[in-house]
């Protein structure tokens, strides 16, 4: 493939071979154990602290955010980094007041809380929703653009090589993860997590070099603050026709809540890794790395979209590359943002290097698919084949009814994932899809949390009328932000679920309510110390980026 050389060819496949040889080593069984379900989809509960956190990082970014996110840059800035800044609070509040709770309940998955908390038939709905969210927006997203990407760099960029690209990915992605199930995923994620850091640094020294005729990373990243000065606002104003994508100070008081509260807390294939902890202490730690590890994200994912739309925006004669202009515009003159990141690698990344930054890239495709497969397997698995078809099976007889669903899973996913069309900003369109049933969702988990007289009838009148009002919301006459739909949305909710619960209430407290102790809350030193940190940092940040 034309932009590829023998050398990075060979750094990729040691890449490779590096990942699959770790996966199937910690996916071996020890002498005289039998995988249960535990070990399978827990990991044993014996993760640390450094795997939990580079995991859920791993988990986390994808083609989403390297693809999605850079092109967001492009066209919005750096205001679309909230999603990461403000996912680095998310991840420090779920991790003082969520997981207690789910720790002390013992939870394999989060569907399992429902059932717990309010009944089998909510429990078994969500659990279907999940299933259905994992393969056909989650799985078939990353797929796609994971393959676009590849296409672009190592291929002509004409998607001739999309769909064999689509097969690869998901063969890797299984290769290692299907027999070792949550460890194999974990464990090879602390080596992903390393090489996207340094592939994603490499990518943004190399486009700052080469921003300017004179190169220089400092020059370059001081001309690119004066030339794109309008794209690093955090806040934007409400002239920006970006404005309904990240609507001005509603970012940090509005919607963005809903999405990284049920993003970081009540998404399976992200907590999941937490629940897989050595102690509750050690899933704390395991968040709180997370979250600065997320303050870093933007640099790699967002500030290679604003170099991409420097170069693109520079007048004649100043014009880096040749042909950058073409690169970027559609048949139909609308622009291609998503192009940005794979674009510089292709053109700017050097012979070798190419190979190392291409093999990061990978790394985040295959180990969000991992991690996405390994949950949906395991929702189905333990939310719906075991207690509607083999109430009676042992824990060992599981894992390979969740080999087989990861698969099953796997195959629709690859099949679908060519059928997405272009769009101009997929990461986008996949937080306002996401965006319809999530706030519904997060009513039910914060309330069944935190209220005692939320009981079943309101949690299932409030999550089946929360659909219609995301979409009543947003087909209403009146342009409103996706994110201000998704924060009416949710507080419509919990109305909703207290006026029901409140009518229909035999008693004060609901008889599953659950417990919560003041000092199950407590955390020790170490996490508090980070705590502040990460809001130290924050404030520090949008001060100097309002």
């Amino acid at each position: 493939m034309g932009n590829f050389h023998t050398i990075d060819y060979l750094i990729f496949g040691a890449y490779a071979l590096l990942i699959l040889s770790v996966g199937l080593w910690v996916s071996r069984n020890k002498k005289g154990h039998k995988k249960n379900a535990e070990d399978y989809f827990l990991a044993g509960k014996s993760l640390p602290f450094w795997a939990i956190g580079a995991s859920l990082i791993a988990a986390n970014i994808s083609a989403e955010q390297f693809i999605g996110m850079s092109g967001s840059g492009f066209a919005i800035g750096l205001a679309i980094a909230s999603y990461e800044w403000m996912g680095a609070i998310t991840l420090i509040i779920v991790a003082k007041f969520f997981l207690p709770v789910f720790i002390k309940q013992g939870l394999f998955t989060i569907p399992e809380f429902i059932e717990k908390r309010f009944n089998t038939n909510l429990k078994t709905i969500l659990a279907v929703f999940w299933v259905g969210l994992f393969i056909f927006v989650n799985l078939t997203s990353v797929l796609f653009l994971g393959a676009k990407a590849l296409d672009t760099i190592m291929g002509n960029g004409d998607g001739s090589m999309i769909f064999p690209l689509i097969v690869a990915l998901a063969l890797f992605a299984i290769a290692y993860s299907l027999w070792g199930g949550l460890s194999a995923v974990a464990w090879t994620d602390v080596i992903q997590v390393v090489l996207l850091v340094i592939g994603g640094l490499i990518t943004t020294i190399i486009a700052l070099n080469n921003v300017t005729p004179t190169g220089g990373v400092f020059a370059g990243l001081n001309h690119v603050y004066n030339f794109a000065g309008d794209k690093f606002h955090m806040i934007l104003d409400r002239n920006h026709p970006e404005f309904s994508n990240l609507p001005g100070i509603g970012v940090i008081i509005g919607g963005l809540w809903v999405a990284n509260l049920y993003y970081f807390g009540f998404n399976q294939y992200i907590i999941q890794r937490a629940l897989a902890a050595k102690s509750l202490l050690e899933a704390q730690k395991g968040l709180a790395f997370a979250a600065f590890l997320k303050l870093l994200l933007p640099i790699f994912v967002v500030v290679p979209g604003i170099i991409a739309y420097v170069m693109f925006m520079q007048p004649e004669g100043t014009v880096i590359v040749d042909g950058v202009k073409e690169v970027f515009t559609r048949p139909d003159g609308s622009i291609n943002y998503d192009v940005s990141y794979p674009w510089l690698i292709k053109t700017f990344i050097p012979v070798g290097l190419k190979g190392l930054v291409v093999a990061a890239l990978t790394a985040a495709i295959v180990s969000s698919l991992a991690s996405m497969l390994n949950s949906t397997a395991t929702i189905f698995t333990m939310d719906i084949y075991k207690p509607y078809f083999s109430k009676k099976s042992n824990d060992s007889e599981l894992v390979p009814v969740g080999r087989l669903s990861a698969v099953v899973a796997l195959v629709i996913a690859v099949i679908i994932a060519p059928a997405l069309s272009s769009m101009p900003q997929m990461f986008q369109y996949i937080q306002e899809y996401t965006g319809i049933v999530s706030p519904g969702i997060l009513a039910v988990f914060l309330m069944g949390l935190f209220w005692k007289r939320a009981n079943t009838k309101g949690a299932i009148i409030g999550i089946l009328t929360s659909i219609p009002v995301a979409l009543l919301l947003k087909l209403f006459p009146v342009q409103m932000p996706f994110l201000d739909q998704m924060m009416y949305t949710c507080l419509i909710t919990i109305v909703v679920i207290v006026m029901v619960s409140l009518t229909t209430a035999i008693r004060d407290e609901d008889p599953k309510a659950i417990a919560l102790p003041r000092e199950l809350f407590k955390t020790d030193a170490k996490f508090n110390f980070a705590a502040y940190a990460v809001m130290i940092i924050l404030i520090v940040l949008y001060t100097v980026f309002w």
